[in-house]
């Protein structure tokens, strides 16, 4: 029986996960991302655009994962959209993802043809990433930015809630 407890232990320890590119959400168009993803209701979707080539972005993915973690149970949802170029999806992107194992959803948007969807999230974005959006119901906030702590996203997300 022993045997039995140790031999199960073992394989659920060093169970092989399937690779992030087996689960990645794929958009073509932003309209695709936004029908899927963003739903007109009371939850809050912090909607982080970034790449894995822009540095301030992956500084600050993990206040996003802190985020999303510490917002369990709430009506939050983090979604990291991710800009990487095409060519780059199976060299850069998925590696990354699977060493970091974010556990926040990240999906990747390929619609490049920037100047069809920039003014959808706001008419203000140059274009520039890190950049993030915040949606509740009929509510929108959007910061061309990166943050530079845990605390700093918190204050963004929450003077949005108490709003």
């Amino acid at each position: 029986m022993r045997l039995i407890i140790t031999l199960f232990f073992l394989v659920n320890c060093f169970r092989i996960q399937p690779a992030v590119s087996q689960n990645l959400k794929r958009f073509e168009t932003f309209k695709e991302l936004e029908k899927e993803l963003i739903k007109h209701n009371d939850t809050l979707y912090v909607i982080n655009f970034w790449a894995t080539w822009c540095a301030p972005c992956v500084k600050e993915l993990p206040y996003f994962e802190e985020l999303h973690f510490k917002s369990k149970g709430q009506k939050i949802k983090v979604i990291l959209v991710s800009l990487d170029f095409k060519k780059q999806i199976e060299s850069h992107l998925i590696p990354f993802l699977n060493k970091k194992k974010y556990t926040a959803e990240v999906v990747l948007l390929n619609d490049k043809n920037y100047s069809n969807w920039l003014d959808k999230v706001n008419s203000d974005w140059s274009g520039a990433i890190p950049a993030t959006w915040l949606i509740q119901g009929d509510k929108r906030h959007f910061a061309e930015r990166d943050f530079e702590s845990i605390a700093d996203l918190n204050d963004f997300v929450y003077s949005f809630i108490t709003k």
